[in-house]
């Protein structure tokens, strides 16, 4: 690389900061090159006195930093040097200039200098850091401060003027160039060569500290160069000044926080860490009286905590575990442990949130089944249920009433990962009990004014509903393990009627629908669910008060469902609960449906999301051994009058459809020999399984609800279904023969797999294999041949109605042809006369003919006829008045001009035929 030797003139700019050393200013250009020349060769590399003025003058002359262009000659210059300080320790001093320098910003005079120059620029840095194996102290610790100065410092503006036209580096740039350099990888390696230089290992460590705190890239490359394991392992040495613990830990903060964990971890694993991080702690336990002492124990215990979240940490084997749960539950807990005595807990801020660390560290030990054993005899769960109960002495324990409450919510979290790993502990000190304790204080009356300050502590300011949120959390996490020996021990207590109760109380207060409520109807419900499974003693007293609880809440208005306030969980607690707390007990499941809850779960089913739909099946499926459910399922009416058949059969068709079940458009059987299986499924290749693996056949079964919906028309029959649409009958046929085709799907995937293992059956067992098969190849086509001839039928029958239609239409017509042509004879015979008599003549004759003409004997026969009436109306007292009907009214209006003899007939004609009708009035008899 080329390196310009001419450097800019100087040109001075007088401030009154400058005034006193004006004159120590160099006027004169500095030729660099001619300085490292002058120190490396041969004739001139004895003349120190020399060097030392050059590198004075070198120095005074870029007082206000190096630029870029030269940087490749100064660290030339310095790493001369440092081969002579070996023999002249006048060098010292010109390094350590040089080196102060070189953590000013430096100069560039483009701003293309930057990229251009980058390399240059990290190579140098680089330099800087390998100069720390010269043995100096001071050489050292100004190698230190010029990086950290470089790092943190920002440009100085101001004092580059100095140089005209020069500008210095951005700090940005200046925290790149030091990233890419990897010096902090020589810094760490550098920690070796000064075990016995606090001093400098203090500096190192600093400025480790700093080159970490904001670089994720430098807390990587630390890593690299095992910062981790040497920084831990040096943090306990004998330090006058007490910052190296401190410095120490702060650098491990960061890199737990920004470099990768898992190498962390794996550095300090060794047993030398775990003890030297347990002494550090153990000595600020003990002897820590001091704020700064308090605050840099909590920070080591935080430490500790994050690291026992790993279990391959070594805290068991090296005793640290042991200590701090000794720690951890004291003073709740007295311990013969010779640590504790003396020892005490203020209530202090920072002993109190060691108190909140510790329930923390707790918590990540659980990771460890190892430490299962030490916390129990530690007894860990008698000193967190000591803060489950009311506080009923305000000072307890020096605590405040705030204190108290954000330690107590912070208890209660913990047990809920603590308790179900130390069942027997939790049991034997009478957790349950505690709990139902703390759960009907909650629900009392009595005034309590809650802080909320606390992490957990969310919507219970005034209130005690974080202490009954997380007491609801506990007793699930309990409940939910299925041992009968903690179910019956909450029954016996009137759990099962408490909760109940708590529920219909929440179900009638105002904040019904807030999230926290939500939350806790959600975890009461199944706790209940856990209590009653598989006991009808309990299923009956819970049908006495908790079925009218659980209608209400299947009549939550599914537009909730997406509000993210957890309505739909609680909706899935209601279900399961059904299916846990009324299914299996006839009275329960009576006044389950004398309430209506078969037609709010088919309600549910139609309305709810498809997750939901297998449980609420299910459920149906459970209640429809009892005879009253069949009837109240072919009831139900939903949207549009959808029948429950109609909604099962579209609930098939939409599990096909995401299974990708082959059909064609009038959903028909294409693959008889795969009815049932999807493409998904068939694209998976087959696999031999062990025998007591279950085959993918029968694992189709657990991951879709066509099952359910087969086993509820085996309830109610495939016969005689109400409101089945085509459609409906055609997927009907399917699930009338959904067992016959899983079982031909699993002699498939037999066959299948013995094809792809190569292995040839013996003649008989082939013969019987492939007979199988075509039994239900053979059941699927009769399947598929059944559903044809219901489409065909649909079709005949849609043909025929289409048929009627049209004849219906075609009467119409013709009827309407017929009253035209008989109001136009009405209208002719009441327009003209000789049309009216003929009429007459031809009703007389008709009349005539219509009569007998063998007279009996003995009868006398009278004449009904009223003789010269000219109408052709027959007769009686009473009259019929018929108006004009108004399409012929406008024909007749319209051929106005018409002539009579034409067969026309005008508005005058129209007006005599209805006078003559509302004249028309016949004698009365005589």
């Amino acid at each position: 690389m080329n390196v310009h030797n001419s450097i800019p003139v100087v040109r001075h700019i007088i401030r009154d900061s400058d005034l006193g050393r004006k004159q120590d200013v160099c006027p004169r250009p500095v030729d660099i090159n001619r300085i490292a020349d002058l120190i490396e060769d041969k004739y001139s590399c004895n003349l120190v006195e020399r060097h030392l003025h050059a590198l004075k003058k070198l120095v005074k002359h870029y007082q206000f930093g190096f630029p870029i262009k030269d940087l490749v000659q100064v660290f030339k210059i310095l790493n001369l040097c440092a081969e002579k300080v070996k023999d002249q320790i006048a060098y010292v001093e010109p390094i350590c200039n040089i080196l102060e320098l070189c953590g000013l910003p430096f100069l560039m005079e483009k701003s293309t200098d930057e990229p251009n120059f980058a390399q240059v620029v990290s190579e140098s840095i680089s330099q800087m850091g390998y100069l720390l194996r010269i043995p100096k102290t001071e050489i050292r610790l100004q190698i230190c401060d010029s990086i950290v100065n470089l790092f943190c410092k920002e440009s100085p503006r101001k004092e580059v003027e100095v140089f005209q036209g020069f500008f210095p580096t951005s700090r940005s740039y200046n925290i790149q160039m030091i990233e890419e350099s990897g010096v902090v990888e020589t810094l760490v390696m550098g920690l070796t060569l000064v075990e016995n230089e606090m001093k400098v290992k203090l500096r190192i460590i600093q400025a480790l500290q700093c080159l970490s705190s904001s670089s994720v890239m430098n807390c990587n490359l630390m890593l690299n160069a095992q910062a981790a394991n040497k920084i831990c392992r040096c943090m306990n040495d004998p330090d006058p000044s007490g910052q190296l613990l401190f410095l120490s830990s702060e650098t491990l903060w960061n890199l737990l926080e920004k470099a990768s964990k898992a190498e962390l971890v794996n550095q300090l694993r060794d047993f030398e860490c775990m003890h030297a991080l347990k002494e550090a702690f153990l000595n600020k336990m003990i002897n820590g009286h001091r704020h700064s002492d308090r605050q840099l124990r909590n920070d080591l215990l935080v430490i500790a905590t994050i690291l026992a979240e790993n279990p391959l940490i070594p805290m068991v084997e090296t005793g640290f575990t042991k200590e701090l749960v000794a720690f951890a539950v004291f003073p709740e807990v007295i311990n013969d442990n010779p640590l504790i005595r003396g020892l005490k807990i203020s209530s202090k801020n920072e002993d109190f949130e060691m108190k909140k660390i510790f329930f923390q560290l707790l918590v990540a030990l659980t990771n460890d089944l190892a430490s299962i054993q030490i916390l129990s005899k530690g007894k860990v769960l008698p000193g967190l249920l000591h803060y489950v109960g009311e506080n009923k002495k305000s000072g307890i324990r020096g605590w405040s009433a705030a204190q108290f409450e954000e330690l107590q919510l912070h208890a209660l979290a913990a047990l809920m990962a603590l308790a179900p790993l130390m069942l027997e502990d939790y049991m034997a000190y009478q957790g349950n009990t505690q709990l139902i304790l703390l759960l009907e204080w909650c629900v009392s009356k009595d005034p309590y004014f809650g802080k909320g300050n606390s992490f957990h502590a969310n919507g219970s300011h005034g209130n005690k509903k974080a202490q009954m949120f997380h007491c609801l959390k506990l007793l699930r996490s309990m409940a939910s393990l299925g041992e009968e020996v903690v179910n019956k021990s909450l029954f016996e207590q009137g759990a099962l009627n408490q909760l109940v109760d708590i529920l219909i109380n929440m179900a009638g207060s105002s904040e019904e629908g807030s999230e926290i409520n939500l939350h806790m109807q959600t975890d009461i419900l199944i706790i209940l669910s856990c209590i009653c499974e598989n006991d009808i003693h309990r299923k009956e007293l819970f049908g006495a008060y908790g079925v009218e609880v659980l209608i209400k809440f299947l009549k939550i208005d599914p537009n909730k469902f997406y509000s993210g306030m957890g309505h739909n969980k609680l909706l899935l607690a209601t279900v399961d609960c059904i299916w846990c707390c009324i299914v299996g007990c006839y009275t329960a499941e009576d006044a389950f449906l004398e309430t209506g809850g078969i037609f709010l779960l088919l309600d549910l089913l139609e309305s709810s999301l498809e997750y939901m739909h297998s449980l609420v099946l299910g459920t149906l499926v459970e209640l429809c051994d009892n005879t009253k459910t069949i009837y109240h399922i072919k009831m139900w009416r939903g949207k549009n009058d959808l029948t429950a058949p109609c909604l099962l059969l579209y609930l098939w068709r939409h599990i096909e459809k995401g299974m990708r079940v082959k059909r064609d458009g009038f959903g028909r059987i294409l693959d008889v020999k795969k009815p049932l299986s999807g493409i998904s499924q068939e694209q998976h290749e087959t696999t031999t399984l062990p025998a007591n693996y279950q085959s993918p056949a029968v694992i189709d079964i657990c991951e879709n609800a066509r099952v359910k919906v087969y086993s509820i028309f085996c309830k109610l029959g495939f016969e005689d279904l109400p409101g089945l649409s085509t459609l409906d009958q055609v997927t009907l046929a399917i699930v009338q023969h959904y067992l016959d085709m899983k079982v031909g799907g699993v002699w498939n995937e037999i066959e299948n797999e013995l094809k792809q293992e190569a292995i040839h059956p013996v003649i008989r067992d082939m013969d019987g294999l492939t007979t199988i098969t075509k039994h239900y190849e053979n059941v699927s086509r009769q399947v598929a041949l059944h559903q044809t001839n219901i489409l065909d039928k649909q079709k005949k029958h849609d043909l025929l109605d289409e048929q009627k239609m049209y004849d219906e239409i075609q009467l119409n017509f013709k009827q309407k042809g017929l009253s035209a042509k008989s109001w136009n004879e009405l209208v002719a015979r009441t327009s003209n006369y000789e049309i009216l008599k003929k009429a007459k003549t031809f009703q007389e004759q008709s009349i005539q003919s219509s009569r007998t003409t063998k007279k009996q004997y003995g009868y006398i026969f009278h004449q009904p006829e009223i003789a010269g009436l000219c109408t052709t109306g027959f007769w009686g007292r009473l009259i019929s008045m018929e108006s004009t009907p108004p399409q012929f009214l406008e024909d007749s209006l319209s051929h106005e001009n018409l002539e009579t003899s034409k067969g026309g007939v005008s508005k005058k004609n129209v007006d005599a035929a209805n006078n003559a009708q509302v004249k028309t009035c016949p004698a009365p008899v005589k």
